[in-house]
């Protein structure tokens, strides 16, 4: 049965989870920040700044009423970055019907409370059922129809499959994991391991040194998760390093992207800048190494990533300082 899905964000991701979802004959509205990108991709049929070649046909509304997307809707995706969900939720709490599915596709923690995201919406829409949806999915690919395949989560099973079958197509495959703590802090943590791979990029090291990172970064996520409380198993999935390795590989993260021109001498100010996309790493290895501290979790990497991006340490001193730990 078909839907009526509002999807809060223009983004690149937003836009594709728009298309995939409009593609499978659901009524699908975006909701945009700024007029003037609304009227950009009305006019272009395509948002040029963060997902070129990539059309948007009529079928999808635009608006930036959020009042008028979000009213009568089946579903309420929410693709914004982690730095201003709560924000974007508490404009919609006036509107939002408690039948209503709230689904997130974004990867992050608040940093001034150290939540996971859905926490944070539950915390703003308690009466709503919250589904994660997460995995390694660039934007770019899914809207090329490229075979993708994710894992969504949530604290009713009959939410996460009800999400499950709206989004599932011949190109876009999910599962399902009960697991919310491990799915969310391995989407989450992944894009700091990712800055870290960029960097090691950006230096001029090879291979060895980023399986090295990949391979002891999943194994810093997974002692977190554990000791939030997550199931062991999930960080070997898709929403950990499934995520992990598309992340820390592919030249469409902006997190690997980020760390590469880091690597290469620029501020981070001036990488964010040049990345011209939220880098959402950034804000989350500042909440990652908070978390460190408050379950006590041994995480070298991101301690260094921590160091590299705000104590001023140079990277070839994090790599020295990862290096010659007591073994």
């Amino acid at each position: 049965m078909n839907k009526k899905i509002c999807v809060v964000g223009s983004g690149s991701w937003g836009l594709a989870l728009a298309l995939l979802l409009q593609d499978k004959g659901h009524k699908v509205t975006v909701w945009c920040y700024l007029e003037e990108e609304k009227q950009m991709i009305e006019t272009n049929r395509e948002n040029k700044r963060c997902l070129p070649g990539i059309t948007i046909p009529d079928s999808i509304k635009l608006t930036t009423n959020i009042e008028s997307a979000v009213k009568n809707q089946d579903v309420i995706v929410m693709a914004i970055p982690s730095e201003f969900m709560r924000k974007n939720i508490q404009t919609l709490v006036p509107y939002v019907h408690p039948n209503q599915i709230i689904v997130n596709v974004s990867k992050g923690l608040e940093d001034t409370t150290l939540n996971r995201l859905s926490e944070v919406i539950e915390s703003e829409l308690p009466q709503n059922q919250v589904v994660v949806l997460s995995g390694p999915s660039h934007a770019e690919e899914v809207a090329r129809k490229i075979p993708t395949t994710v894992t969504v989560s949530s604290k009713s099973k009959l939410a996460a499959k009800q999400i499950q079958n709206i989004f599932m197509t011949e190109y876009f495959r999910v599962y399902t994991n009960p697991d919310l703590i491990g799915v969310e802090i391995g989407g989450a943590l992944k894009n700091v391991i990712a800055l870290a791979a960029g960097i090691v990029e950006g230096m001029g090291y090879g291979d060895n040194t980023k399986a090295a990172l990949i391979t002891r970064g999943l194994t810093e996520i997974t002692r977190l998760g554990v000791a939030m409380g997550a199931n062991q198993q999930t960080f070997s999935g898709l929403s950990c390093i499934g995520d992990l390795i598309v992340t820390c590989t592919s030249g469409h993260s902006r997190n690997r992207r980020a760390g590469e021109l880091i690597g290469k001498g620029y501020t981070l100010d001036q990488a964010i800048k040049e990345v011209n996309m939220v880098v959402e790493g950034v804000y989350t290895a500042k909440v990652a190494y908070l978390l460190k501290e408050k379950y006590n979790v041994e995480m070298p990497i991101i301690s260094e990533v921590h160091n590299a991006l705000f104590n001023h340490v140079a990277p070839k001193d994090a790599v020295y300082n990862l290096m010659v730990r007591d073994k």
